[in-house]
């Protein structure tokens, strides 16, 4: 960070040593930097409003469709290309690869998503109300993922990297960016401000609110400023986005394996992955609550008492939403509860002192039976916008017995929990607002 931070602070003097290099003696500084930039492929001037779409992985099959519905641009035709097949087809099978690869290369041959003709770097803001965060778009190295320079906190399930491995191979591009967070840097985040001063190249408001807007940097002496400054943070964090960063290392893994050997060119296209990357103080985390679906065969009055020997607990008017880490909401029977496990949490376990831990170790498991809230059938998990209004009614409807609300997750939890090389709890993290899918997409030829 110091080290960064010292670098930056001295922009103008490198930016005019680096412009002044051969690109050679650059090269040579880094042969597999931890960011590179790349020639990105995005929407044609003025169509970024057609063509923008959530990611593939909020929306299910059928909110698809009547999002994408009289939308022939529509980037969900590309990331969720069921939705063009008939209702009953196998969203694996590997006709409905090749159609979202049909079109995409229908947009690519219909000028509607255009390629540059250079590596760049790329500012993305996207702005949700009164929030708002400036990334930067950038090839990952997939050699930093693999020696964990690229730092995740979540284990990943084999069928969902399968699946973005496939996506990826069979479109010959990366078209669902990684978001990622870094260790924030004034000298960073003043080349993002300065670089978006000016009118975006490709700006749209989805239909949710969210607007979305891109901008260029292709000067060498700040792309390379960049490139190094990044090298002397050291590592990077991935917040939303495991599975896809796992399906690109699959298929880098398997490209370099082409031809019979294990070893390949350190900058080949396929040795980075699509990222967006912003600093860990503009990133926002939203409570992600749990659903019960039964009280492990007690009453209510007997499940309170267990309650009682394991938290502080109680009533409050409602909806409850904690205010700080270490409380939690509970609605079971048409009450709301506070329940409170500050002295609970380990303070040195990075992993088990968050909420989503104590939690599970203190109440879900021992008390509801719930082990594995990866597996068990009898959980669900409420993230993001919807807030605890929809905890009480998921349980007032009888889909749920017990609901519980949980504070925020920190960034500076999950840095910690990714630095110590440990894994979060499941769900304990929902980023938002989400990035679209199409602003920026990265071809592996």
């Amino acid at each position: 960070m110091a080290r960064c931070q010292l670098f930056l602070n001295f922009f103008a003097f490198f930016a005019a040593r680096f412009e002044s290099m051969p690109q050679s003696t650059f090269q040579s500084m880094s042969a597999a930097p931890l960011i590179a930039p790349f020639a990105a492929l995005r929407p044609a001037p003025g169509r970024a409003g057609e063509v923008l779409a959530p990611p593939y992985d909020v929306l299910d099959t059928e909110e698809a469709r009547e999002w994408a519905a009289g939308r022939p641009w529509c980037f969900l035709h590309v990331s969720k290309p069921e939705i063009d097949m008939p209702a009953e087809a196998d969203p694996y099978q590997p006709a409905v690869y090749a159609k979202g690869a049909e079109n995409f290369r229908r947009m690519l041959e219909q000028g509607v998503l255009l390629r540059d003709e250079r590596a760049c770097y790329y500012v993305y803001r996207v702005t949700a109300g009164e929030h708002r965060q400036t990334g930067l778009v950038a090839g990952a190295s997939v050699a930093a993922y693999e020696r964990g320079a690229v730092r995740k906190h979540e284990l990943t399930r084999p069928n969902k990297e399968a699946d973005r491995a496939r996506q990826i191979d069979t479109l010959g591009a990366q078209t669902g960016p990684v978001f990622m967070a870094y260790r924030s840097c004034r000298g960073v985040d003043d080349i993002l401000r300065h670089a978006s001063a000016g009118a975006p190249v490709s700006e749209a408001t989805l239909a949710d609110g969210t607007r979305h807007e891109l901008w260029v940097i292709d000067e060498r002496g700040t792309m390379d400023a960049l490139t190094v400054a990044f090298d002397e943070l050291g590592a990077v964090y991935i917040a939303d986005g495991h599975h896809r960063s796992a399906a690109a290392a699959k298929v880098a893994v398997a490209r370099r394996q082409q031809g019979g050997h294990g070893d390949s060119d350190p900058n080949a296209p396929h040795e980075y992955f699509l990222a967006v990357l912003f600093p860990e103080h503009e990133a926002r985390i939203l409570g992600y609550h749990r659903v019960a679906r039964d009280l492990n065969g007690m009453d209510k009055p007997a499940f309170l008492a267990k309650v009682a020997t394991a938290f502080a607990c109680r009533a409050v008017a409602g909806p409850y939403a904690p205010s700080a880490a270490g409380e939690f909401g509970m609605y079971v029977g048409g009450e709301w509860f506070a329940l409170s496990a500050a002295a609970r949490r380990a303070a040195d376990d990075p992993a088990r002192r968050l909420d989503a831990g104590v939690l599970s170790d203190h109440l879900l498991e021992p008390i509801l039976g719930i082990s594995d809230p990866r597996a068990d059938e009898r959980i669900d998990f409420i993230g993001g916008g919807r807030g605890v209004a929809e905890l009480q009614q998921r349980v007032d409807s009888g889909a749920a017995a017990v609901a519980f609300s949980l504070y925020p997750t920190a960034m500076a939890d999950l840095i910690a929990v990714a630095d110590a090389g440990q894994v979060m709890p499941p769900k304990s993290t929902w980023f938002e607002p989400k990035l679209a899918d199409g602003m920026v997409s990265r071809l592996l030829d």
